[in-house]
């Protein structure tokens, strides 16, 4: 599946996930062993979820944002394409935009 072709409903988020290879050593690590990251790029945001009224509310991040959540938020999607991991999140489950 391409994740060009991803498009988030509701509050929801699609995040390209942060890689994680050395740790502060500088020893690298086997896939297996290593603690997924919990930062990522924002690739693509829904509209927001509905109000009372029927209309969106207006998402608190954008395309291009670096974000922090939670552990073991979302679902995980991976890029037939390119082999890289995303992730499927609520707006709820991100906890803060890095700056």
């Amino acid at each position: 599946m391409s994740v060009k072709n991803i498009q988030p409903l509701g509050d929801r988020v699609l995040v390209k996930r942060a890689q994680a290879n050395k740790t502060k050593g500088g020893i690298l690590l086997p896939e297996t062993a290593q603690e997924k990251p919990k930062q990522g790029e924002v690739v693509a945001v829904g509209p927001g979820k509905m109000d009372g009224k029927g209309k969106p509310k207006k998402m608190n991040v954008r395309v291009g944002d670096s974000i922090l959540y939670s552990s073991y938020a979302g679902t995980e999607v991976k890029s037939t394409d390119t082999d890289e991991e995303y992730l499927i999140l609520t707006e709820e489950d991100i906890l803060g935009i890095l700056s």
